[in-house]
């Protein structure tokens, strides 16, 4: 850890609802010598609803500057001061901008904390219906169709719950293409969310998108089911195995690729099986 004093704390602040701002976050943004903001009118109109008043600098932090600011905000830090990173809503980093700067401050070495809060990915998970125990999360959905399709592909074995953003023009086609690509698999769409028109809406992918069709508006979040696995018996596999070595690929390869996403097969399993259906 550095030893000057200084530090990064990286803050998360409110989706919508402005009583979701922590206390933590309050006396942050109240008492940090710095605060670097995604949108400083944003930031600035936060502190006057929340009746404080920054008095340290404040200084603009999103995409097109975040290169030529984080050599500013090292200096303050190694300087002793402390420096705050919030964004329009939500947690920095997370599809936001924050990562650089932290991985800058682990490089030198500066302390680095943060105060928790709201965040559109755990908030939708929670609100979603679907199982949660793992999950992960994608970001923003491509937005070329062709590569937004490439990413649904990728999709088709993960067991575990998908959570993307996805702006509402292009929301109806992801799910068109989400249903063509993945199937009828359960997801939610979640509008707007902490904020006062709210709206979780769930089915089918099919079912989502003709409901998006009719235009959808705000910040969405989707939830989508992982794939369910598949129960087998190994000797049902043996001609899939053989098809994949035929066409070039090693027997292990082969028994590793075709067990993916199918329960009570062990790839030890499988090759056995194939094995002993060679020697009948």
């Amino acid at each position: 850890m550095g030893e000057s004093g200084g530090r990064l704390v990286l803050a998360a602040t409110p989706m919508g609802d402005i009583g979701d701002a922590s206390q933590r976050l309050r006396s942050a943004l109240a008492t940090a010598e710095v605060v670097a903001a995604e949108d400083t009118r944003r930031t600035r109109a936060l502190a006057k609803a929340l009746d404080i008043e920054i008095t340290g600098r404040v200084l603009s932090f999103y995409d097109h500057v975040e290169s030529a600011r984080i050599p500013v905000l090292l200096s303050e830090i190694e300087a002793g001061r402390t420096v705050l990173l919030v964004t329009d809503a939500g947690m920095p980093s997370v599809s936001d901008p924050g990562y650089r700067m932290v991985t800058a401050c682990i490089e030198r070495e500066l302390p680095i904390t943060c105060l928790p809060g709201p965040s559109a990915v755990t908030t939708a998970l929670a609100l979603s219906g679907l199982p949660v125990e793992r999950f992960c999360f994608d970001g923003f959905a491509p937005r070329k169709p062709g590569h937004r399709r490439q990413w649904l592909s990728t999709l088709i074995d993960q067991p575990r719950t998908v959570v993307f953003f996805e702006s509402p023009h292009r929301l109806a086609a992801t799910l068109a293409d989400a249903a063509e690509v993945l199937g009828s698999r359960r997801a939610a769409v979640c509008r707007e969310l902490t904020k006062t028109y709210e709206e979780v809406v769930r089915g089918t992918l099919g079912e989502l998108a003709e409901w998006a069709a009719a235009g959808v508006r705000g910040e969405i979040t989707v939830v989508v089911e992982g794939a369910q696995p598949i129960s087998a018996d190994p000797a049902d596999l043996v001609a899939a195995v053989e098809d994949l070595v035929a066409d070039g690929m090693r027997l292990k390869d082969a028994c590793a690729r075709v067990t993916t996403g199918i329960a009570g097969v062990t790839r030890r399993e499988l090759y056995d099986a194939v094995l002993a259906a060679r020697a009948r």
